[in-house]
């Protein structure tokens, strides 16, 4: 059975796009660019890693390819709270327990919940007695007591607003078929109504095609529009500030690839490789404006426009759902798009690559440990 979805993200000064992965074995993306000898390549292996020490090249496979997510959280979020209708009157038992929106429910008097189901099963048999709430807010972890109120349609709540999942589709970056694992998104999983990173407690990679989209136009970031099946490709192991991780059912076999390091990042003519429709993987032609170069900022480590006519043509720039798409330049993945401008829509950030590459290292070895 197919699941139909849209890319979403985030609206604001810029825009974070939505979701996850679709394996592309028969998209050859990377020969005829190469702007190397066999030479310069090979000079490129190695890597200066100090002032006297040298390390060998990173390589992974070409990614560009869309995805789809089911992603699962660890505990049920907070999304809102709201007021009882009861036989006398409206209350808050939520507001009053002092829970707030962002909150992470992870335990109920001692147990363990991880559905929205699971929360209104127990509180409907609470039968209006005090419930011990184990939340993680931001770094905390704190316990508050909440009392459910009779509403007027005979059941227990609590007066509140939760979400146990999410799913949409977004862009690989790369894959490592030597670790059968795979970076997408540049940027974490979000909620929508938090805007929080939301917990990863499981979650499926599936395969995905698009099928459409939204043009972008100032104020108002467009969109891919895609279909993802039940056909698995992997499973999500971290959802993080840097993107999402996980690991693969099977080998990619996509195009090798070197990885830069942050210094090579430089101002000047790039690519993009993104999916925008079902010709699959295409390089399209930016522009690095800005890179801020060993900074914390983030996945917001440089700055690109759309040169590229064709794609501004048909898109407008970068639509929500592209957010992973691989940066190249010098023949090297030297990062991954993240956000648009909302009211510039041909701009946005990128993150480099060697900081998602890290981030999969050791999501990988924690896995391990």
């Amino acid at each position: 059975m197919k699941h139909f979805f849209k890319a979403a993200g985030i609206v604001s000064s810029i825009a974070a796009f939505s979701i996850l992965f679709a394996s592309v074995t028969g998209f050859d993306i990377i020969s005829e660019t190469s702007a190397f000898s066999d030479m310069q390549n090979n000079i490129r292996e190695m890597i200066p890693a100090g002032k006297s020490e040298f390390s060998k090249r990173r390589y992974v496979g070409l990614g560009g390819d869309v995805f789809g997510i089911k992603m699962y959280t660890e505990g049920i979020i907070v999304i809102g709270i709201d007021s009882v209708t009861t036989a006398i009157g409206k209350a808050s038992p939520a507001e009053k327990a002092g829970i707030r929106n962002g909150d992470i429910i992870t335990h109920i008097n001692s147990e363990k919940i991880s559905s929205a189901l699971e929360m209104t099963e127990m509180l409907e048999k609470s039968n209006g007695r005090e419930m011990t709430l184990t939340i993680k807010r931001n770094d905390s972890v704190m316990e508050l007591k909440l009392i459910p109120v009779l509403s007027s349609a005979g059941k227990y709540k609590a007066g509140i607003w939760v979400r146990d999942s999410s799913a949409g589709i977004g862009t690989i970056t790369f894959y490592d078929d030597e670790r059968a694992s795979f970076a997408g998104l540049g940027h974490g999983v979000c909620d929508i109504d938090t805007g929080r990173i939301m917990p990863l407690s499981d979650g499926q990679a599936v395969t995905a095609k698009v099928n459409g989209y939204y043009k972008s136009s100032a104020g108002n970031p467009g969109e891919l529009c895609g279909i993802f099946s039940d056909e698995s490709l992997g499973s999500l192991r971290a959802n993080l500030e840097s993107g999402i991780f996980g690991t693969l059912d099977y080998p990619s076999a996509a195009k090798r690839i070197p990885v830069a390091l942050e210094s090579e990042v430089c101002e000047g003519k790039a690519q993009i490789v993104a999916t925008i429709d079902s010709s699959g993987p295409q390089y399209y032609d930016i522009e690095i404006v800005k890179v801020y170069p060993s900074s914390d900022r983030s996945t917001r480590n440089m700055i690109i426009k759309v040169t590229d006519s064709g794609l501004i043509e048909k898109t407008g720039g970068i639509v929500q759902g592209m957010s992973g798409s691989p940066i190249i330049q010098n023949s090297m993945l030297v990062g991954a798009v993240t956000h648009v401008f909302v009211n510039e829509p041909s701009q946005g950030y990128g993150i480099f690559a060697s900081r998602m590459a890290d981030a999969l290292d050791e999501t990988l070895n924690e896995s391990a440990a």
